[in-house]
């Protein structure tokens, strides 16, 4: 039973408030590690830490109230000038703001959270009585990189245990495979006694869901499935818009159904008709409306999204011994809501590779001639009925050459493919799975997982990456996304007589497939396109049915990964369909069906799927194209 029984809707608003509360605290702490002297930002958290005790004694929370107790009076003293800012408080602070989080976890799972660890609050009592810990000073006083460098020659270099940390972010399994790394004592007493697993799962805000007395599952595996936040904050003028829109097509349906009345009975003049079809045409205009204003009522701030991206990228910098500062961008661009939750991985993962792979140390920056504080950018904007999201640092940049050189070491390309791949195609290599630059894997990085991950997601939300790099100067990963998930813009195309629609964002052009044109190459069937030689899919080929006739057309399609010509039919234009998705059976290829105007249902294409299911040899004969019992021309 809980222990707010009674209490379950004045728990979760303040679960609500007092975690985007904490996220906020947690960017100003960042913040206020760079300017320790703003009167503004320590005011603030001081503000913040005040607020939450007071809604946790509305709870009997006694343990959260002890813990933001004790941190909001170190803030007093720290805003009047009784105490100056080190960075050995600082790591208590960053500790405390990680167990408040945690403290969260137990109160959304319905049970009082238990007593914060003994060594925090020892911590914080003696930054308030005026004594800096020793084993804070020590830990804070050694720098990654004297770390490493103390680590036995005969394995890896030794460092935060980064395979438990995507555990722990991703809920996969840490590798078993790993090759052991040696003890390192830094990961027991970084950050005031945490380990780097801790800081992170603290900074991303992964709530626990272990009761008090339980021994907690081993990091990176889950105890139980992580439930979706269905909940939405929506502003009153778009609820008052929606409302407004719903009376005047109340008014409007009356009208109409007026008319339909004095037509029945035999009006049937040219004032009525006109009415009629003023009516129509205002229903019409209503209805698009109100489309748009339910629509916005799913659009939520990417802000809320970004706002715990700062401190992450401060504890995986500060781990790695380097110096990065995070800037935000865009964080007003809005978002639809449903997406969020499915972006929050696919950008750690980013942002970890920026300042892990992407940046370098402030010796290499110094050597170059670059400043030794690296900039990671992550930008948010909307251009047309798209999101645009930018991932961006000034570091050491990717070489394509290389790329394919490594890629073709470890068998993951043919010489063919690796001759005849541009430097796009050549960057987008290190989005396959297993690729890594890396030849042995580390505690850090080396397993080529992550941006798997990152293609994997971003697909899933019918999005498309580019990889933009230059030696020297930096890389840019840029993710676009359409605006909502509940519209998607589609080209409806012809097997026969059936209509199919395929997402738009993969659409080219439109070109006519003349068989007298079409080559064979390598046994597959191949069209030249302006001096580029491309594989032909048919698309019954794709759908297992036999063609009835020879292709008429040919839609020029593209991934992050092939282009390709999708031969049809024919096709019918290109239309905003209203995505259903199809939750009991879901036949494979098939990503959801939608609705066209005449009342005819149509199946939308999942084409990543329907190309995944053609193996590694993705191509079709020449002869797959003509039907049984037809001569090639």
């Amino acid at each position: 039973m809980s222990d707010f029984a009674g209490m379950e809707d004045l728990l979760q608003d303040f679960l609500v408030e007092a975690t985007d509360l904490l996220s906020g605290v947690d960017n100003k702490l960042v913040d206020l590690e760079k300017n320790p002297q703003d009167h503004g930002l320590l005011n603030d958290i001081f503000r913040g830490f005040h607020t939450i005790k007071g809604g946790a004694g509305f709870l009997n929370a006694a343990e959260l109230v002890t813990l933001c107790h004790l941190t909001e009076n170190l803030f007093d003293k720290l805003r009047t000038g009784e105490l100056a800012l080190t960075k050995e408080i600082m790591d208590s602070i960053m500790a405390a703001t990680g167990t408040v989080r945690d403290m969260f976890g137990h109160l959304e799972s319905g049970v009082q959270p238990p007593a914060a660890d003994a060594s925090l609050i020892a911590n914080l009592k003696a930054a308030l009585a005026g004594e800096i810990p020793a084993a804070a000073s020590a830990t804070a006083a050694t720098p990654a990189a004297q770390v490493t460098a103390a680590a036995p020659a005969a394995v890896p270099a030794a460092g935060p245990d980064w395979d438990k940390l995507f555990g722990a972010l991703s809920g996969a399994p840490a590798g078993a495979s790993a090759p052991a790394a040696a003890p390192n004592p830094a990961m027991h007493t970084q950050v005031a006694g945490q380990t780097p697993e801790a800081v992170i799962q603290h900074a991303v805000g992964r709530r626990t869901t272990d009761k008090p007395g339980t021994v907690s599952a081993p990091v990176g595996r889950r105890t139980e499935e992580k439930t979706r936040d269905n909940s939405i904050r929506v502003d009153t003028s778009r609820l008052d818009q929606v409302l407004n829109l719903s009376g005047e097509i109340g008014l409007t349906k009356n009208r109409l159904n007026a008319l339909r009345s004095d037509i029945l009975n035999g009006r049937n003049d040219t004032d009525t008709l006109h009415a009629l079809d003023q009516a129509v045409s205002q229903l019409d205009l209503l209805v698009s409306d109100l489309q748009n204003a339910v629509m916005k009522t799913r659009m939520q701030p990417i802000g809320r999204l970004f706002q715990k991206y700062p401190r992450i990228a401060r504890d995986l910098a500060r781990n790695l011994g380097k110096d990065v500062e995070l800037a935000l961008v865009g964080e007003e661009t809005e978002i639809d809501k449903t997406m969020i939750e499915d972006l929050s991985d696919p950008i750690i993962h980013l942002i970890r590779n920026a300042v892990d792979h992407g940046v370098e140390g402030p010796e290499e920056r110094r050597a170059n001639g670059k400043p030794e504080k690296s900039q990671v950018r992550l930008e948010a904007r909307q251009e047309g009925d798209h999101i645009v999201l930018i991932v961006a640092d000034d570091g050491k940049g990717m070489n394509p050459e290389k790329l394919r050189a490594k890629a073709l070491e470890k068998g993951i390309i043919t010489d063919e493919e690796a001759n005849t791949m541009d430097e796009r195609q050549s960057l987008h290599l290190v989005m396959l799975p297993g690729f890594s630059t890396k030849d042995v894997a580390s505690d850090v990085s080396g397993r080529g997982v992550g941006m798997d991950v990152v293609k994997t997601n971003i697909q899933k939300l019918n999005g498309s990456i580019e990889i933009k790099s230059v030696v020297g100067k930096g890389t840019t990963f840029i993710i676009s996304l359409p605006l909502t998930l509940a519209i998607l813009p589609v080209l409806l195309v012809q097997l026969g007589e059936q209509p199919f629609a395929v997402p738009l964002s993969m659409v080219r052009e439109i070109l006519p497939i003349e068989i007298s044109q079409v080559q064979e190459v390598g046994g597959n069937a191949t069209m030249v396109v302006r001096g580029e030689v491309m594989p032909i899919y048919p698309i019954a080929h794709l759908l297992g049915w036999s063609p009835e006739k020879v292709p008429e057309y040919g839609v020029l399609m593209q991934t992050a990964e092939h282009t390709f010509i999708l031969a049809i039919d024919g096709f019918m234009g290109r239309e905003d369909a209203v995505i259903k998705s199809l939750e009991d059976f879901r036949p494979k290829g098939v990503a959801g069906v939608t609705t066209l105007s005449n009342g005819q249902i149509v199946l939308i294409l999942d084409m990543k799927e329907l190309l995944a299911d053609m193996g590694n040899n993705r191509g079709v004969p020449r002869s797959s194209l003509i039907p049984l019992g037809q001569v090639a021309a």
